[in-house]
This record gives C-alpha cells, structure tokens and sequence, in this order.
C-alpha cells in the first residue's frame, strides 16, 4: 500500500482567498478535482456525502473529486481555498485506497501553508465565483499543465509537500492490525482497471487474472469497495470521461471511444445514469468557483 502511496501525484489548479456572501448559493455541483478550503470568517453550510457541514472558522473543509456537493451562504463568510488534481496511476486516486474525514480542525501553523501558496501562485486565483461566468475551457488547464510541468524543483517540492500535508490532515487513522492479503490482491485490481479502461473489462477475465471464482472475487470487491466490480468499472470509466470533458475538446464519440465504450447510446445512457446529466450538457455546465 506505502508503495501505491508513494506513487501519489498532485497538480495543484487554483489558489486564493475569497470573501463570499449571499452569493455563493449553488447545487450539484460536482468537479474532477479536490477543493480544499480553510474558513477564517463568517460561516456557511455545505453538503456532500449525505452529510451537511456547517463551516467554521478555524477548521478546514475537504471535497474529493467526482462527489455531488451544494454549498449556501446565507450572510458572509471568508475563506481560502485551494483546488488540485491527485492521482496514484492514471484513473486510480487515493479515495479508492484511504478512508478521510472531511472537516478537520485547523493545525497550530497550518494557515501558513495556505498563506504560502497564495503568495506563490497569485494568478492562480478564480476572480470571479459566479459559475456562470466561466466556461469549459481546456485551454486554461493546459496552460496550468504547462506551467506544472516548468517548475523548478525546489518549487515543485515545495508546492507538492504543502498539499500532502494538507491532504494528510484528512485520513482517518487507520487500526493497526496485520496486512491483509486478499485486500493487497484487490488493490492491485484498481490499478489494472485504472490501466485498462480503453479495454474490454468483464469480472470473469478480472477474478481469474487473481486466481478467484468469480464469485468469491465479486463476494470480496463489494466487502472491501461496496460496490460491485461491473458498477466500479463503469463509475470509473465515466470519471474518466467527466475529466476528458473538462480538460480536452475531444467530440463525445472520442470520449466514449478512450473510456472503452464503443457504443455511443450506452455511454449516454450510462453517463446520465451516473451524473445525472447528459454528456453534452455536463460539458456545457462545467464551472470553476471557490
């Protein structure tokens, strides 16, 4: 597991502070990134994960990517925030892996790493939290790629190290009891489909590459993931395609093409099943706001 850890990538999007009032009121919301944020003033609510936050100064927020969340002020509230890709492999993050919390206390020295990264990174705040002031725009992500990708090292470390440590406030503490084989097997399972989405998955082939019935691999993905195999297939190849649609301008048959489903009226089907919404339009309805 330390070693799938250590694989962990994190591209960090946006950075800022923000003061908010009445105006930040949205639904459904739902991104291909993790939001991080720290209150400092005020209060607001916030809801995802069948759980409704009241936010409050002194403690920091977290939501991971591809989660449905409402958030609602009704007076002011002021905050910093911080959005960022993670990735183990490609299509493999590290919510598959660790369970988190998703409201912490704020650590004696903590808003200092917020501080810092506001200094570091001043273009990097969103402007304007209006969603509808914003479009997909795959142009600016590539130029924050770009921009990634050009750090310099003692920059990149930097940047890197505050948002694990800020990542890391929000695992939950694990009990210490002996490594459990079958679970490592099934790790390994996440990261084969992570590899293979663009190819033909069935839970036969998966439960006799690991050397299970397809039975007892089904019996034991949905005690350790609880879901089952086929369903986490298809939430993750569609993951993957909220991403492309956020990220690329590729056409939507691409888009079902990369993700392994060639029939484009069943990657609709099943995109809206899942989101809610229609390929098109979720692509249409994206937006960045702190």
């Amino acid at each position: 597991m330390l070693q799938l850890l250590q694989s962990l990538k994190i591209s960090l999007l946006h950075t800022g502070y923000a003061k908010l009032d009445t105006a930040w009121n949205f639904d459904n919301v739902i991104s291909p990134f993790t939001r991080l944020c720290y209150v400092t003033k005020g209060s607001a609510t916030l809801y995802h994960n069948n759980r409704t936050y009241t936010l409050k100064e002194g403690h920091m927020y977290l939501i991971p990517s591809y989660v449905y969340n409402t958030y609602k002020c009704e007076n002011y509230h002021e905050q910093f925030y911080i959005s960022f890709f993670e990735e183990i492999r490609p299509g493999l993050s590290i919510y598959n892996l660790r369970s988190f919390r998703y409201e912490v206390p704020l650590k004696e020295g903590d808003h200092l790493f917020f501080e810092r990264l506001t200094q570091m990174y001043p273009k990097r705040r969103i402007v304007n939290s209006d969603p509808k002031a914003y479009s997909h725009k795959p142009q600016e992500l590539l130029q924050f790629n770009k921009d990634n990708a050009q750090m310099n090292t003692q920059r990149y470390l930097e940047t890197h190290g505050i948002l694990t440590i800020l990542l890391s406030r929000f695992i939950e503490n694990e009990p210490a009891t002996n490594a459990n084989v079958s679970t490592g097997r099934l790790n390994d399972v996440l990261v084969y489909i992570a590899e293979h989405l663009d190819q033909s998955l069935e839970v036969q082939d998966l439960a006799k590459k690991y050397h299970m019935s397809t039975d007892h691999f089904s019996r034991l993905f949905l005690q350790q993931f609880n879901m089952r195999p086929l369903k986490y297939i298809q939430t993750k190849r569609i993951e993957r395609a909220q991403l492309l649609l956020w990220t690329t301008n590729h056409s939507l048959e691409e888009i079902a093409h990369k993700i392994g489903m060639e029939n484009f009226s069943y990657f609709s089907r099943t995109f809206k099943k899942i989101t809610g919404t229609t390929p098109g339009k979720y692509r249409k309805n994206q937006a960045i706001t702190p």
